[in-house]
């Protein structure tokens, strides 16, 4: 049978047994309503939902190992993710735990209302800190230190190729790849967070300013803007990179402050619509004109009026607007023009090590080597984003 046939035949198996479950349901409750009423289209998403369930734990308890002695590494790969999630639901559990229990009193009721996800999502984003911060004491090695043994495989093992001086193996240069990845998180988060910082100042001083003065100021930055974000970002990033790749020459460093200007600009014009529009709805209160009356300078208008009331949508927005700068560096690095070398950066790592990934078959710890950094970076942005939703929850009140 193709895999057509094989899809239809589940969809179908599927659907009778969400048909039969559904009848099954309704003559044990004593047709109550909640199954008389159900749709057959959610009976039969049950029934895939059961069955996908069903296919997880057959391919969790697989064994690692044919009889052969090659290793699975699609089931070992998804043996870890599922203890990875456990591990995950467990410590963010613990943190909202330990929340709940200390610390004063605010951040007690705080934590009382939060969701687990949000508790993950703090935990994460703390981790990450922590490790940005103290990367240099965290590190067993330098991220620039290069030894004699390259292309060490990870685990540690003599016996397999490993080191145990090396956990995470070595590249092709001899870079110990532990280090790379936590120095990594210092220059790739830490220089997203300094990109956003530069973007939201820049599109929220500029927002701010055209909604409170109006007129042909309002209509050039509006304009501009427009211009600006017809533009694909990525690709406009990557276009003005490589002129100022010309521009720096020999010096890396200097690449990397371009690459701030450059990102922080684009992403200014995002934050700006976002800051006009929320200063539109605040300047046409009656406690605005009401300052204005009175007298009040600009800077009393903004900083004392218009940013107080505006605090909750720029707070989320700068979540959002973190996690895409994040991606825009790993994917500028990852294209050979964004964090130069010797700075460790996950998206270089990704693309230094994606041929590792042909030894999966063979080698499943090996082939892990490339998804580690794109895992840190995945990881960063969905608990960036668990705490922005949760964020987004608390500031417009929206609740079940």
């Amino acid at each position: 049978m193709t895999v057509v046939a094989y899809a239809l035949a589940v969809l179908a198996a599927c659907l009778a047994l969400g048909w039969l479950g559904r009848l099954v349901a309704q003559r044990l409750s004593g047709n109550a309503p909640r199954f008389r009423d159900m749709p057959l289209a959610v009976a039969f998403g049950h029934a895939i939902a059961a069955a996908a369930l069903g296919l997880a734990v057959w391919v969790y308890f697989r064994p690692v190992v044919t009889e052969a002695g090659i290793p699975r590494a699609g089931v070992m790969f998804f043996r870890w993710a599922v203890q990875g999630l456990a591990i995950a639901a467990l410590a963010g559990f613990l943190f909202r735990l330990a929340g709940r229990h200390l610390g004063p009193d605010a951040s007690r009721r705080m934590f009382r209302d939060m969701p687990l996800t949000a508790a993950f999502g703090i935990l994460t984003v703390l981790t990450y800190a922590v490790v940005a911060l103290f990367a240099a004491q965290l590190a067993p090695h330098g991220q620039a230190e290069i030894f004699a043994q390259v292309n060490v495989l990870p685990g540690g093992n003599p016996a397999t190729g490993g080191n145990p001086a090396f956990p995470l193996g070595t590249d092709q240069i001899g870079r110990d790849l532990l280090s790379r990845l936590i120095y990594g998180a210092q220059n790739t988060v830490g220089i997203a967070f300094v990109t956003t910082c530069l973007a939201f100042f820049l599109g929220g001083t500029l927002g701010f300013l055209a909604a409170a003065l109006g007129g042909w100021l309002d209509q050039v930055l509006s304009r501009g803007v427009d211009v600006l974000m017809a533009i694909p970002s990525l690709i406009f990033a990557l276009l003005l990179m490589t002129i100022a790749s010309a521009w720096a020459g020999s010096e890396k460093w200097l690449l990397t402050v371009y690459m701030i200007v450059i990102i922080a600009v684009i992403d200014a014009t995002r934050v700006f619509r976002l800051a006009r529009a929320v200063a539109m709805n605040i300047v046409v209160m009656d406690f605005f004109e009401a300052a204005r009356l009175r007298g009040e300078g600009l800077r009393y208008l903004i900083f004392r009026e218009v940013l107080p009331n505006a605090q909750a949508p720029l707070l989320a927005e700068f979540g959002l607007r973190f996690c895409f700068v994040f991606l825009t560096i790993a994917s500028l690095s990852f294209l050979g023009v964004g964090i130069q070398p010797p700075l460790a950066d996950w998206g270089t790592m990704v693309r230094d090590l994606a041929q590792f990934i042909n030894f999966a078959a063979f080698s499943p710890l090996t082939a892990t080597l490339p998804l580690l950094a794109a895992g840190a970076i995945a990881l960063l942005t969905v608990a960036v984003n668990f705490v922005v939703d949760w964020m987004l929850q608390k500031s417009s009140g929206l609740r079940e």
